[in-house]
């Protein structure tokens, strides 16, 4: 009798979650996902959280597949040699395959702000996680409506925080740490911007755009203006769980888990990476969950290849884009080409922000889709991007060697 093959999955947010209902495609594959929450975070709605037009959160019987087993648990160390996890918990938890989901927070933790800027990890509040976004939305509704409120960090968190509570009518000022969008076309930058101050808000660019310090009632900046704050909220930065550094496995200078274009560990062809915390050959897709999701299906993808015997695929990506709200009626969609650069081409307005909803509402009917039918979901499979994808790689691996040598 030939015994199930167990798959342990770390991480329940969107890669996590469309690898874990994909491996229930086979019957012989027995799936635990490791999260350490009862609920599924739908994190691209957390900025609504903070003002009060969305929860964030999905129960995970309605995105989760019946047969996958969820363990709400913390990973603390992941054993290679002995094919085991370590839940926060106690005991171990043993795996025929691993597929690695961590996800990422903002500043050099997890979910931290910014703890390198004096003042920061005191006084800013982050959002990059539910707890953060839900420890923020008491503080934003006690504070006065005139009150000053600061977003460090344009992205498109920070950008849509700030249109958000901006639409509320608050006083905002967002400090962009740099360029306005720096995914954004200069076209593109000048529409957000222009609805921006639309809103009222208060945009502060440029190279001494830097947050030097924080206080309690300020917001420090490079060249040495003090902005008065009562709410300092960090969107700044990026940073991935450091589980696999900690477990000795191979990560790029980030803590990404280092992988093969297959997204298979370097170190462990039983481990595979997906979403925000992989690094294939070293060159990482965008952080967005316009990559996790997909990501997520080539992760199972890959351990279903080798469970039948079969060289799993290279990923591609065919599609890339950027979608930001700003407020709950307006938006921009940004369009790129197969490089992940953006292009002149933007829709924005009243349309933009209707397809920024309807992404936000496809996210979770994609994973229940999947939940109900494996193997269904196929945006990951959309032929081109493999040439593209190449050609990137044939650029990072000759460059990698001329950063080297500089910096001998």
């Amino acid at each position: 009798m030939t015994r199930n093959t167990h798959v342990v999955v770390i991480g329940g947010g969107y890669a996590g979650v469309m690898a874990a209902n994909r491996l229930t495609l086979r019957d012989d594959v027995t799936v635990t996902l490791i999260n350490p929450r009862p609920d599924f975070v739908h994190r691209v709605r957390l900025h609504q959280l903070v003002g009060g037009s969305d929860d964030a959160v999905i129960a995970y019987q309605d995105v989760l597949a019946e047969g996958v087993r969820l363990v709400v648990d913390t990973v603390t160390r992941i054993d290679a040699a002995e094919h085991s996890v370590t839940p926060a918990t106690g005991g171990t938890l043993d795996y025929d395959y691993l597929i690695y989901a961590v996800g990422s927070g903002s500043g050099s933790g997890s979910g931290s702000a910014g703890p390198s800027v004096p003042g920061a990890a005191e006084f800013a509040y982050p959002i990059a996680s539910l707890e953060a976004a839900q420890r923020l939305r008491p503080v934003v509704d006690a504070a006065p409506a005139t009150a000053p409120v600061t977003v460090v960090g344009a992205g498109p968190t920070g950008i849509e925080t700030a249109a958000e509570l901006a639409e509320q009518g608050r006083r905002v000022t967002l400090v962009c740490g740099g360029v306005l969008g720096p995914y954004l076309h200069t076209r593109g930058r000048r529409s957000v911007a222009q609805r921006l101050a639309e809103l009222k808000v208060t945009v502060i660019d440029g190279p001494d755009a830097k947050v030097t310090a924080v206080t309690r009632d300020t917001v420090r900046l490079a060249d040495g203006r003090e902005l008065p704050s009562e709410v300092t909220v960090w969107t700044a930065g990026f940073s991935v769980p450091d589980l696999a550094a900690r477990s000795g496995l191979s990560t790029d200078a980030v803590g990404r888990l280092l992988t093969d274009e297959t997204l298979t560990s370097v170190d462990d062809a039983h481990i595979v990476a997906a979403g925000d915390c992989a690094a294939p050959s070293g060159l990482p897709l965008r952080m967005s969950c316009l990559n996790a999701i997909p990501l997520g299906a080539r992760a199972a993808d890959t351990v279903l290849s080798r469970l039948a015997g079969e060289q799993p695929d290279n990923l591609h990506q065919s599609f890339s884009a950027q979608c930001v709200s700003l407020g709950r009626s307006t938006g921009i969609f940004q369009f790129a080409n197969r490089s992940d650069v953006a292009v002149w081409l933007h829709i924005d307005d009243g349309l933009g922000a209707r397809i920024k909803e309807t992404v936000c509402k496809g996210i979770p009917k994609h994973l229940s889709e999947e939940a109900h039918k494996p193997g269904s979901y196929s945006l990951h499979r959309v032929p081109g991007g493999a040439g593209k994808r190449r050609q990137l790689l044939r650029a990072h691996r000759a460059e990698v060697p001329a950063v080297a040598d500089r910096a001998a």
